[in-house]
């Protein structure tokens, strides 16, 4: 009976010692973080919006590093307001060159007539429908403004 006692209290130990020193697989192998993503669905014609409440979150987020990507989505009649007001667009550049990726609705851009203007700003300017899915298919938190 001592000679049992013995063997499996050594056992145990070797045991315990080797979950000390080599981590059990499960815990060492972590899956591997997936960038944080925002699309941020800027449709609304009102400046005062656009600038105090989708810019600035916007451009923060990405500058506070609180999302790994940011896309503003310029979506509707932001496209005009974008379009003729240069105050927004220096705003909408000084995203871009923070990182933030920003695109706009073709649809929306031609329906209101300013897809070359915003070309011209240097916006990419694309049929947003199925890029849109995607972002809601993978997982992507939208915010709409």
């Amino acid at each position: 009976m001592a000679r049992v006692r013995r063997r499996w209290s050594i056992g145990f130990a070797i045991w315990a010692v080797l979950s000390i020193v080599r981590p059990i697989p499960a815990m060492a192998q972590e899956a591997p973080a997936s960038p944080s993503r925002l699309a941020v669905i800027w449709s609304s014609a009102d400046p005062d919006v656009a600038k105090r409440v989708c810019f600035m979150y916007t451009h923060a987020a990405k500058k506070q590093k609180w999302f790994d990507e940011v896309t503003l989505v310029v979506w509707g009649p932001s496209a005009r307001l974008l379009a003729d007001d240069k105050d927004l667009q220096a705003e909408v550049n000084a995203m871009a060159a923070d990182g933030v990726t920003v695109v706009a609705c073709q649809a929306c851009a031609d329906s209101y007539g300013v897809t070359d203007q915003l070309r011209r700003l240097g916006l990419e300017v694309k049929y947003m429908g199925k890029p849109l899915t995607d972002m809601l298919k993978d997982g992507r938190k939208i915010l709409t403004i």
